[in-house]
């Protein structure tokens, strides 16, 4: 210290600091009072850092802040007299601190800039002190009525009464504090008669922007708005700050220190302002509350954003497509769109994210979190939003309505989806096939039929799908899980959209009709499928035989026959079917359920199309007409048979002796003439037989039934084929003629073995004696030459014969009938 410097006056903390009344204090919010704190705490120490030496006292101010006290002057005489906002020191002090800033003049100047700061967030509570006192004078001027004096409140008459006052008188008399060339802050106090205290006159006016400050100081910071003026940088990103304890609140960051521990959760925080207000959210104090709809606020700078819905105002606007938003931070989301920053990146798979909590949200995939359950089916969800939109299906809760049609909607996209079907808008167009789709995401899910990619796997048969509904659809195969159940029949089914498509058999809905025939379908797939018939476009072909098919269901099947794949196998007997129809209707045989029946006859089928096409033989309808000779049949299958007598065509050849047929049921019967099989077998008598009809004509022998009768002669017939053969005997009918001799029979079969005759053919031959017959019967009598047996037995002699008929001659022998 310089000679000398002993004697000089030094500089107190009285000099240096801003005092408020018990008033004043409560009309600053936590985060200008916890500024105030800190710099108060700061002059004092760097006060004491100066080497001025320390106070034998500590200041009251100081005090009450390391107490936790509220740091406001008490009432103490002569205190109504002082200043509000300002350092109660004399012109002896100031006459001393000017002294001090010439021997310390840099570390004055940052305990000034220091002070700067409280005095700058202290503005605005000190503004509403004036607004306050302005009301309580207009108050006392207004007449009984409530009107003010001439119109015109205090607060107005000061304005005009200072407009009148020269400008350069103006600042003398208006405010309290100026700054002069050199930039040094300097204090002009009232001298003459003491005011009352709510008559205190403390506003600092600044003419460039309308706004009111308490002191010099404030003005100072406000200035720095105007001229963007940051001095107090970071050492670390060189982030620059309007004020110094800005600066050490950021500095905060950078180290990790966060001083001020919750004593409820243990959460930390930088400030103590910060800690209050997340007290709150414990003891629920919401101080601040709309007046438009009663709703409170931890925060007052939430109820200011609230209240912008109420207003409309959305201040903030995108430079790039002039969109307006209610906060700066919904802005500066926005423009990451136009600028595809995505900072915040997922460290599992490196997908980035706009906004860090659709990171957050986005992470739960990985981890598994679904923090969110439904209380009524105890079901989860990764986010709050689908909860909700989840529990409107137990409420049946429906806030969006179309205005077109009324509809409803659980989900406002779900609405505006709906919404484009009126617009017939279809934003979204495949790259690939131009194909165009109201909704983005089915757009994606349709590329992955040009990309083949199926991304959702079931994890027990490996099987891939390319939507994740259909994956969880194929899931209920492996559990068994069955959820929709029909209430008029107890049929359950794995999806919903079923269900509703089989109530429609219980109701006769059919909305979805054909303009062409107006023929109605249950299923618009079904609809489709039939207006393929009038326009004939078959635009699925066999890559095999070039055979085109309609829809990509009928050209997979077609696929089987070639690769010989049968999926569907049974669990009773292992057969194995091409399409899962087929086993179903398969499985009735050994449940022997047969639901569908008939209300004629009461005949039961096993299949729905069996009972149709059984119903066409009590009315009579044939739908199907070849259009070659007009000839109609109940079965499509029939037609096609028929078709092929015009066109020649046998496409089924026997692999073992080349023989053609025109139907592949035909074939199948023959191959069973090479290999022997007869898979029909009676349960009575243990007989096999080729063909089902074959079994159930021989049943009838065991059972007697004889259900066909002839209306003629009353003889009653095992099957309806021997009945209309029996008919022509009536008629005299022979519809079968010989194109060699002109004679006619009465069945095919006849006209076949007469045929024979002319060609020479004698296709069965003896396999002990290579002798060769016309008819099978024939051979077979001759067989039992060699096997010497004879099983026609005379029942007056027991002589045996080979042949029935040889067997008939003799027995005229006994009769004594001679009828040649």
């Amino acid at each position: 210290m310089p000679a000398g410097a002993s004697g000089q006056m030094r500089l107190s903390f009285e000099d240096i600091s801003v005092s408020f009344s018990q008033e004043e204090w409560a009309y600053l919010d936590e985060e200008q009072k916890e500024l105030y704190r800190e710099v108060m705490k700061e002059n004092y120490q760097t006060l004491i850092s100066l080497g001025t030496g320390s106070p034998s006292v500590t200041p009251d101010i100081i005090s009450h802040i390391e107490r936790e006290e509220e740091p406001y002057v008490r009432d103490e005489p002569g205190s109504e007299e002082r200043e509000p906002g300002t350092s109660s020191c004399s012109d002896h002090q100031k006459r001393k601190r000017g002294k001090e800033q010439r021997e310390h003049p840099i570390e004055i100047e940052e305990i000034q800039r220091q002070s700067e700061n409280v005095c700058k967030n202290i503005s605005h509570g000190t503004e509403r002190i004036n607004s306050k006192t302005c009301k309580q004078e207009s108050k006392e001027q207004r007449d009984p009525e409530g009107d003010s004096v001439d119109g015109v409140t205090k607060c107005e008459r000061n304005e005009r009464e200072l407009s009148d006052i020269p400008e350069s008188q103006r600042h003398q008399t208006e405010r309290p504090f100026q700054i002069n060339n050199s930039d040094k802050v300097t204090s002009e106090f009232h001298h003459g008669k003491k005011r009352k205290k709510h008559q205190k006159e403390f506003t600092h006016l600044v003419y460039q922007s309308n706004k009111r400050f308490p002191l010099s100081s404030g003005l100072q910071l406000h200035t720095r708005n105007h001229k963007n003026e940051k001095p107090f940088t970071s050492t670390v990103g060189n982030k620059t700050f309007s004020r110094i304890s800005d600066l050490k609140v950021h500095k905060k960051i950078h180290m990790g220190e966060k001083p001020h521990t919750c004593t409820e959760c243990n959460k930390s925080f930088i400030q103590l302002s910060y800690l209050k207000i997340h007290q709150r959210i414990h003891t629920g104090d919401k101080p601040h509350t709309c007046t438009e709809c009663n709703k409170s606020f931890i925060r007052l700078s939430y109820l200011k954003d609230h209240q912008r819905i109420h207003t409309g105002d959305k201040p903030h606007t995108c430079t790039e497509c002039n969109k307006s938003f209610t906060w700066l931070s919904s802005l500066k989301v926005h423009q990451r769109i136009h600028t595809g920053d995505k900072p915040h990146t997922c460290t599992e798979c490196n997908k980035s994210f706009i906004r860090l909590s659709y990171l957050k949200d986005h992470q739960r995939i990985h981890t598994g979190d679904k923090p969110h359950t439904c209380t009524e089916c105890n079901k989860s969800f990764t986010w709050l939003s689908s909860l909700k939109v989840h529990q409107r299906m137990h409420t049946g809760e429906k806030l969006y309505m179309c205005t077109e049609c009324n509809k409803s909607f659980t989900h406002p996209s779900a609405l505006k989806i709906h919404q484009r079907i009126h617009m017939d808008e279809k934003p979204h167009t495949c790259t690939e096939c131009n194909k165009s789709f109201m909704d983005l995401s089915h757009l994606k899910i349709h590329h992955r039929m040009h990309t083949g990619e199926k991304p959702h796997t079931c994890t027990e048969c490996n099987k891939s799908f390319t939507q994740l509904s259909y994956l969880k659809v194929h899931k209920r195969i492996h559990t068994g899980d069955i959820p929709y159940m029909c209430t008029e029949c107890n049929k359950s089914f794995t999806q919903l959209s079923c269900l509703k498509v089989h109530q429609r058999i219980h109701t006769g809905d059919k909305p979805h009709k054909c303009t062409e025939c107006n023929n109605s379908f249950t299923q618009l797939s079904h609809l489709k499928s039939h207006q393929s018939i009038h326009t004939g476009y078959k635009p699925f072909t066999c890559t095999e035989c070039n055979k085109s098919f309609m829809d990509l269901s009928c050209l997979k099947r077609h696929h089987r026959m070639h690769t010989g794949e049968k999926p569907y196998t049974c669990t009773e007997c292992n057969k194995s079917f091409t399409q899962l129809s087929y086993l179903k209707v398969h499985q009735s045989i050994h449940t022997g359920d047969k639901p569908h029946k008939c209300t004629e006859c009461n005949k039961s089928f096993m299949d729905l199309s069996c009972l149709k096409r059984h119903h066409r033989m009590h009315t009579g309808e044939k739908p199907y007409t070849c259009t070659e000779c007009n000839k109609s049949f109940t079965r499509l299958s029939y037609l096609k048979v028929h078709q092929s007598i015009h066109t020649g065509d046998k496409p089924h050849k026997c692999t073992e002796c080349n023989k053609s047929f025109m139907d592949l049921s035909c074939l199948k019967r023959h191959h069973w003439m090479h290999t022997g099989e007869k898979p029909y077998t009676c349960t009575e008598c243990n007989k096999s037989f080729t063909r089902l009809s074959y079994l159930k004509v021989h049943q009838s022998i065991h059972t007697g039934d004889k259900p066909h009768k002839c209306t003629e002669c009353n003889k009653s017939f095992m099957n309806l084929s021997c009945l209309k053969r029996h008919h022509r005997m009536h008629t005299g009918e022979k519809p079968h003629t010989c194109t060699e001799c002109n004679k006619s029979f009465t069945q095919l079969s006849y006209l076949k073995v007469h045929q024979r005759i002319h060609t020479g053919d004698k296709p069965h031959t003896c396999t002990e004696c290579n002798k060769s017959f016309t008819y099978d019967s024939s051979l077979k009598n001759h067989q039992r030459i060699h096997k010497r047996e004879k099983p026609y037995t005379c029942t007056e002699c027991n002589k045996s014969f080979t042949q029935l008929s040889t067997l008939k001659i003799h027995q005229n022998i006994h009769t004594g009938d001679k009828p040649y």
